[in-house]
């Protein structure tokens, strides 16, 4: 995996993206962490070396985690599907997480993901609808068509940006896809959100009140697996929210103050 590191000096933080198979966009975190943490942001395997899976990513993980701190057990700090796979990752692997946050979380249920195309559907407007419905034809790589949807929905997704610069690096639409698929299959087998019970490290949902992906519905479908889950919701915040203009601050407050008190109290 390609990875980027982010300050010298204090408790280990490693930031895992969304997507899946859209890496890169997590920089402006790493940066504003970078003067109290040391920060490691990994970019996912990609998937021209085989099929991707859950539990690939997660070995993955594990390798980078496991040659990084062999004693110390560093706090995973997820956006959207990143959220997802560090609730994996801990529950795959408990004893080898300090903390865990979760940045605007993934859905684990039907109920979830009907509510979050629902709120989609209803911020869609007829140009933008128009503008999708032509990528196919106007972009024929794949990858590049991945991020030009990102780029389209970013409105979409938040509330007011500060700025809409998603720094994204190259995406992987047949990782996203493959990746994606796995974690539905694993859903519908029963395996999560139930596995999430395994964890016993502190847990943050961090979740803007205007991102699509309904934050509520979301913490519901963990909390009877993670008794210990906190929710802090971030007000004219959608689902970046380092990069709105109201809620910027607040979140990384909230997200610097809440790491240092977990990662103290299971030092």
């Amino acid at each position: 995996m390609q990875v980027r590191d982010y300050g010298s000096a204090g408790p280990a933080v490693v930031l895992l993206h969304g997507g899946p198979g859209a890496p890169g966009y997590l920089a402006p975190v790493g940066r504003a962490l970078a003067d109290r943490f040391r920060v490691v942001e990994p970019f996912a395997r990609r998937s021209d070396g085989g099929t991707l899976s859950v539990a690939g990513h997660v070995a993955d993980l594990d390798v980078l985690v496991r040659g990084r701190w062999r004693e110390r057990r560093p706090a995973l700090v997820g956006h959207s599907w990143g959220a997802m796979l560090a609730l994996a990752y801990a529950a795959a692997h408990p004893r080898r997480v300090g903390a865990l946050v979760l940045v605007g979380c993934g859905t684990f249920d039907p109920a979830s993901r009907r509510a979050l195309k629902a709120a989609r559907e209803a911020r869609l407007t007829a140009d933008l609808r128009r503008r999708l419905q032509r990528l196919e034809a106007e972009v024929d790589d794949p990858d590049r068509r991945l991020a030009a949807i990102g780029r389209l929905m970013l409105p979409v997704d938040s509330y007011d940006l500060a700025t809409t610069d998603l720094e994204l690096g190259p995406c992987d639409a047949r990782g996203h896809h493959e990746t994606w698929d796995d974690m539905l299959r694993l859903q519908a087998e029963g395996v999560y959100p139930a596995a999430f019970a395994a964890i016993a490290a502190p847990v943050l949902m961090l979740h803007g009140a205007a991102d699509p992906h309904p934050g509520r519905l979301i913490r519901s479908s963990l909390a009877p697996y993670l008794p210990q889950l906190a929710y802090h919701e971030l007000e004219r915040c959608g689902h970046y929210p380092w990069l709105e203009r109201a809620a910027g601050e607040e979140f990384f407050a909230v997200l610097r103050r809440w790491l240092e008190l977990a990662i103290r109290r299971r030092a």
